[in-house]
């Protein structure tokens, strides 16, 4: 049914589900796993206390240590997956990365890290599935 997986995450609770739950397709459909986490570029810092590129540092650190519980979660249940941590605008990422590896579905958390900004500003998931051109499966 899918012929490749791909799951972002941002290292909230939902997107642990996500994992899980992409991890498990993965294995069942003997599919490509693909995993991606975003450092948003839209995150501003008062540059008079936080150095820019300390901040975007410790961000694409997160990001990773995030990509390294996803591939831990693969590996536990012997599927193997190749991880990315993108700079940029999330949705723009997820879609981006989608259409490279021309994943054959897109799994997501409900809610990301940033539940209040998403609400005012539309969520990640909410753009995604507003421009997708794939199945999206969303869990919570």
């Amino acid at each position: 049914m899918y012929d490749s997986i791909l799951v972002a995450t941002d290292g909230s609770e939902a997107a642990a589900t996500a994992v899980d739950h992409a991890v498990a397709l993965a294995e069942r459909f003997d599919a490509p796993l693909y995993g991606i986490a975003v450092v948003d570029e839209r995150t501003e810092y008062d540059t008079g206390i936080v150095d820019p590129d300390e901040a975007r540092r410790h961000l694409e650190e997160r990001a990773a240590g995030r990509l390294e519980d996803l591939e831990a979660t693969a590996a536990a249940a012997d599927v193997t997956v190749e991880t990315a941590v993108r700079s940029g605008v999330p949705h723009e990422e997820i879609l981006e990365y989608a259409a490279e590896r021309d994943a054959g579905a897109i799994v997501l958390g409900s809610r990301g890290r940033s539940s209040f900004k998403g609400a005012l500003l539309g969520s990640t998931v909410d753009r995604v599935v507003r421009t997708v051109d794939r199945p999206v499966l969303i869990v919570g």
